[in-house]
């Protein structure tokens, strides 16, 4: 895994912005209103500012037109650094299909938000629609030059501060379950939207979307009408790789932790580190999150390649294996710094709450098993 020189030094000044910035529990609530925000508008502002949003979206759109990889490395060294803007990536994860498939206004609209720290999220997933996802019942009704849409979302991430919501809604009942689904892009101030918070262990992030009647122009469609599902189906990679990358940088940050608390307590007269049961557990540790972290980037530089389209199995594997590396990373941190990895005041049990739900969202790690079982020929 070899980066350049510019990588590394985009990097180490993403890395360094969140050391001086977000070291401490006060620091990171002091930017999030006592830890109740899952984004801070400072830190998009901050990050925005020095051009890391939108790094490997296109130059033509406002992007800053890097490889993924680099996406990656950005996406990697904030989760490290604990930075409160999860809804970048969700926003990230939406531009993927407007750069697909949307329209020329759609795409310069989405690029710039990002560009600038204003997010923009997905709404997927139902109350009877989850896994089954092609299973959902919103409605989208053509009527003249416009859409009315009905119906509730749940689960929708960022929903609360993005400037625009990706609706998949049921536009034809018609000709089986996969058909018949049209993507549109609704501002979350259009009338008739609302969007009630969903309360979790961690800070508000996700939602509860209600639609009545809210209209929209037919021009609010991305890509084809009635088509939704195969556009939704292409572009899941880099989603994936999305969410693996945050995951590397969560591990990283837990080992981190881990290593400086085991150097630091004594115990019996001694650092905990000199205990050799502790130590090759940190070392077993070390060597998951390392060989998760090389996989990402190998990934990562086969989309960077062109590939993107032949890489569901090896992308699922990267979701499946980052996130469970992270769940697992942090929770064995928690025991290894004892009660003070439970005290709110260590960062660690904020840690474990968050690398909870990364193995559930973006596809459930049971569903990218059977990604791969399909992938070897199972």
């Amino acid at each position: 895994m070899r980066f350049s020189a510019e990588q590394r030094e985009f990097a180490a000044a993403v890395g360094d912005y969140c050391r001086r910035e977000l070291a401490t529990v006060a620091q990171r609530d002091a930017v999030t209103e006592g830890g109740t925000l899952s984004n801070s508008p400072r830190v998009l502002a901050d990050m925005a500012a020095n051009g890391w949003l939108g790094v490997s979206l296109p130059e033509e759109y406002g992007g800053g037109g890097a490889g993924f990889v680099d996406e990656c490395l950005f996406l990697e060294e904030s989760a490290r650094g604990l930075a409160p803007i999860t809804g970048y990536s969700t926003g990230l994860t939406a531009a993927q299909t407007y750069l697909r498939w949307g329209t020329e206004d759609q795409k310069k609209t989405v690029v710039a938000n990002l560009t600038a720290g204003r997010l923009e999220a997905i709404a997927l997933s139902e109350p009877g629609a989850g896994s089954d996802l092609a299973g959902l019942r919103v409605s989208a009704r053509r009527d003249g030059d416009r859409y009315l849409i009905n119906g509730q979302k749940t689960w929708i991430s960022a929903a609360h501060v993005a400037e625009h919501l990706l609706v998949l809604a049921r536009e034809d009942s018609a000709g089986g379950k996969h058909r018949g689904l049209t993507l549109l892009m609704v501002p979350t101030s259009a009338p008739g939207l609302e969007i009630r918070a969903i309360a979790t262990m961690e800070a508000h992030t996700c939602n509860d979307v209600f639609f009545t009647d809210v209209e929209v122009p037919v021009a609010a469609v991305v890509g084809e009408p009635r088509n939704a599902w195969k556009q939704l189906m292409r572009g899941l990679s880099i989603e994936r790789l999305i969410i693996a990358a945050m995951s590397v940088g969560a591990a990283r940050r837990a080992l981190d932790d881990a290593i400086a608390y085991t150097r630091e307590r004594e115990q019996f007269g001694r650092p905990l580190a000199a205990n050799q049961a502790l130590r090759h557990r940190i070392a077993d540790l070390a060597t998951d999150v390392e060989l998760a972290r090389v996989f990402l980037y190998d990934v990562a530089g086969k989309i960077d390649a062109g590939l993107e389209d032949d890489l569901a199995g090896e992308s699922a594997m990267a979701k499946m294996r980052c996130t469970e590396v992270a769940k697992s990373v942090t929770l064995e941190a928690m025991q290894l710094m004892g009660g003070y990895g439970y005290a709110r005041e260590s960062g660690m049990e904020g840690q474990v709450r968050r690398a909870l739900a990364p193995p559930i969202y973006g596809g459930t790690n049971e569903i990218q098993r059977e990604i791969i079982a399909k992938h070897i020929g199972l």
